[in-house]
């Protein structure tokens, strides 16, 4: 119990502490998908499109274990079916991030491209913590 009266869990999944969970947990999955996309490339000298596909996996896995621990506290063991929730919402977000980034260099062709995926980025951002709030970790 906290001092508020709720559990733990309870506290880590609103306020600043959830919040501060979503950024670390989408950092740690970023961060997944560079180091291992670079060392699979750079090291073991695959092709970048093999490459990021099996560090992209890799990194989803990452990300659903963090954001079941620091964004949503969840107690109960991981399933494969919730996996399966959050992969399909991860995968659907990428696709949203990649078609939101082209319609807006199709509709404002002087958009400055790092702009693109800046907004792209926080369009599916926006639409994965949904996702995951509503339908992963309910």
């Amino acid at each position: 119990m906290t001092s508020e009266g709720g559990t733990a869990s309870e506290a880590r999944r609103t306020g600043w502490r959830h919040w501060l969970g979503f950024l670390v947990s989408g950092l740690i999955a970023f961060g997944t998908d560079v180091v291992l996309s670079k060392a699979l490339h750079d090291v073991v000298g695959w092709p970048w499109a093999i490459s990021r596909f099996l560090a992209i996996s890799i990194a989803m896995v990452a990300g659903w274990l963090a954001h079941r621990k620091l964004t949503f506290a969840v107690e109960t063991p991981p399933t494969a079916s919730e996996f399966g929730r959050y992969a399909g919402m991860a995968w659907t977000a990428a696709a949203l991030n990649y078609v939101v980034f082209l319609a807006l260099l199709w509709l404002f062709p002087a958009i400055e491209p790092a702009l693109a995926i800046a907004l792209s980025s926080a369009v599916a951002m926006g639409f994965s913590y949904l996702g995951m709030k509503l339908a992963v970790f309910r």
